[in-house]
């Protein structure tokens, strides 16, 4: 049984989108999150600076007793991850590919949606990897650059108007161009999910990336024997920027106080 914790990082709190499914899961793990809330968002920045940010994220994270390291950002996932993944000793798991899969196994008219950020969709990780596992496949892909600033800053009851409005505007061509099934290709955006399933309707499936992101992980660390089969997970959160507004947003989505567990660093010094 190995006790080392799992390291999860993001922009800011889309990342808590995989420490819930940890939660569920992989309960008597240990989980270190860190959440780089003072430069969110990542996915409208050059790839350059993105690589550099995912470089100080893993670096922060190898400073801990870490077995393993889930890449809760759709946009490095995306753009950073095969770039510096060669770069550490333990396994790294992005987003992308466990998705991917999951949206194939869904659609029944090979329709997909992809929403994301500016440089996940630019980037076009998505489609390359669906279209590796079925060329037949139809994508459609919109950037929705308004979702992360609005879940940032406590928009994400159902009712919010502000998101409300940013739904009807990004999804309008995925409901005409008919996709069965949409990739929430933004770990922040599952947090939302209620709102954009209300607009798409109940008969298109929403996958959601850090769900999917999280079983691969399970199976590996089975498969390596790296699992924690006892006890009870402990949780340490971490962020860039103030811990109040994480505290207090990141614990009305987990349904569980993390007040006292957040705690502030300085990612430039990594």
């Amino acid at each position: 049984m190995n006790k080392s914790a799992i390291g999860v990082f993001d922009s800011g709190l889309g990342g808590l989108t995989a420490v819930k499914e940890l939660i569920k899961l992989m309960p008597e793990e240990n989980v270190i999150y860190f959440g780089d809330t003072s430069r969110v968002p990542y996915g409208t920045r050059d790839v350059d600076t993105i690589i550099h940010y995912a470089r100080q994220d893993l670096n922060f994270l190898s400073s801990f007793d870490i077995k393993s390291a889930l890449v809760a950002c759709g946009t490095i996932s995306a753009v950073a991850l095969d770039k510096v993944r060669g770069d550490y000793s333990f396994e790294i798991i992005g987003v992308i590919e466990s998705a991917a899969k999951a949206a194939l196994l869904s659609t029944k008219n090979k329709k997909i949606g992809i929403i994301g950020t500016p440089a996940t969709i630019k980037s076009g990780a998505y489609e390359a990897a669906l279209k590796r596992l079925d060329r037949e496949v139809q994508t459609l892909s919109v950037a929705c650059p308004l979702f992360v600033p609005l879940v940032e800053n406590g928009h994400i009851e159902k009712n919010d108007p502000l998101i409300m409005d940013a739904v009807r505007l990004y999804l309008k061509d995925i409901m005409v161009f008919g996709a069965d099934t949409v990739i929430l290709g933004c770990t922040h955006y599952p947090i939302i999910a209620h709102t954009i399933g209300e607009y798409v309707g109940k008969d298109v499936v929403l996958i959601n990336p850090a769900k999917q992101a999280v079983k691969a992980l399970k199976i590996t660390l089975t498969n390596r024997e790296l699992r924690k089969t006892e006890g009870k997970g402990k949780y340490t959160y971490y962020v860039s920027d103030s811990t109040t507004g994480f505290e207090t947003n990141g614990g009305l989505f987990l349904n569980r106080s993390i007040n006292g567990e957040v705690y502030k660093v300085d990612i430039e010094k990594y």
